[in-house]
């Protein structure tokens, strides 16, 4: 009699610990939910419209937005910071590598005026007002190549990606940056979206609505092309009438549930935006100079040291004032990082990878 009095009284304890553990993670989500909502729908106007913006940037956390908007509200505000849309394709004449005659201004950013290391290398800091990021300069185009973990994983998730030295150093590459979109979904990284185009050879083909191609061609001048209303044997030719030799693919989209953007600048002219043209998030840009130098940058973000990231403007910003006759927005959030001579200059901003990177399927890397 006594025992089962006893089993009563551990059984009425540990229904009260339970009781009061549940409540409190309610009253902890209400407490939270409550404050997003006074800040979303508060007096800042600007705080609200970055907030959506940079949810819907995300992998994991776009339904954010839709606890606290309509589908017609989300629409006006990435309205508000929005990107338009470059049509006209890259113009390679414009790109004049190792051509003295074109780049003998001494205020040009250009390779020979610049000092690099013994790699053909430089890196320099870059600080913005929400976001701390690394810019690497490659002298030589001819150096940057796509990385993949080819052949990729099924769909039963039998093959993860490699984290971003992985794919450097089984590429025999010196350094790299995180490459394409990607099926990110629990850090598996086993399998690229869109496209994929390494050494010549096409990897991967599957183009959808809002894809855009980056990549170099042959003559290693970077390629950024619409390939998103294409089949895939549309693409196949594209890619073997353009001689493209490496390329990933990212996306244009803004449809309310997703906001990706790619374009930054085509031909030295910038796309147009709206406010910041999009929210603050950790970035990988790629871009080329008319000299043929290669420009890579990388920022942190999503709360890694106080800061949120950066902003299409940001980025725009940067790559305009490195001279990029052209560049592109990469995948980009807990995908970014950089690695150079065997160390991360940037890592992944997620706590429990931030000594390294996510699992990729894909990099460009410097050879």
């Amino acid at each position: 009699m006594a025992e089962v009095k006893k089993s009563k009284k551990v059984t009425r304890i540990i229904g009260r610990v339970f009781t009061v553990f549940i409540s409190t993670i309610v009253m902890i989500f209400a407490a939270l939910y409550s404050a997003m909502w006074v800040f979303c729908h508060g007096p800042s106007t600007a705080a609200r419209d970055l907030f959506v913006g940079t949810v819907l940037e995300t992998g994991a956390m776009k339904f954010l937005a839709g606890w606290y908007f309509s589908k017609d509200e989300i629409l006006k505000i990435t309205g508000n910071n929005s990107m338009g849309h470059l049509d006209n394709d890259v113009d390679t004449s414009l790109i004049n590598i190792n051509d003295k005659k074109n780049n003998d201004k001494p205020d040009d950013n250009n390779s020979e005026t610049e000092e690099f290391d013994e790699n053909g290398i430089r890196i320099e800091n870059i600080t913005g007002r929400s976001y701390m990021g690394k810019v690497m300069i490659i002298k030589d185009p001819s150096k940057l190549r796509v990385a993949t973990i080819y052949p990729w994983s099924d769909d039963n998730k039998s093959k993860s990606g490699d984290t971003l030295d992985t794919l450097v150093n089984n590429a025999g590459a010196i350094a790299g940056i995180n490459g394409g979109e990607y099926f990110s979904d629990g850090n598996w990284g086993g399998k690229p979206k869109g496209l994929v185009v390494c050494n010549g050879e096409i990897q991967y083909n599957i183009p959808q609505p809002g894809d855009v191609m980056v990549g170099f061609n042959t003559d290693n001048i970077l390629v950024i092309k619409d390939i998103g209303n294409m089949s895939s044997e549309q693409v196949e030719s594209l890619v073997k009438e353009n001689n493209i030799r490496d390329a990933v693919s990212f996306k244009d989209i803004d449809d309310g549930d997703t906001n990706h953007f790619t374009k930054l600048i085509i031909n030295g002219e910038a796309t147009p935006i709206n406010g910041n043209g999009s929210g603050a998030n950790p970035r990988t840009v790629i871009g080329q100079r008319k000299d043929g130098a290669v420009i890579l940058f990388v920022t942190d973000g999503r709360g890694h040291e106080g800061h949120i990231g950066a902003t299409a403007a940001d980025l725009i910003s940067v790559m305009q004032e490195y001279g990029a006759v052209n560049a592109a927005n990469l995948d980009g959030g807990s995908s970014s990082s950089m690695y150079y001579n065997g160390q991360y200059e940037m890592t992944s901003v997620t706590l429990y990878y931030s000594t390294s990177s996510w699992k990729l399927p894909t990099a460009f890397v410097v050879k």
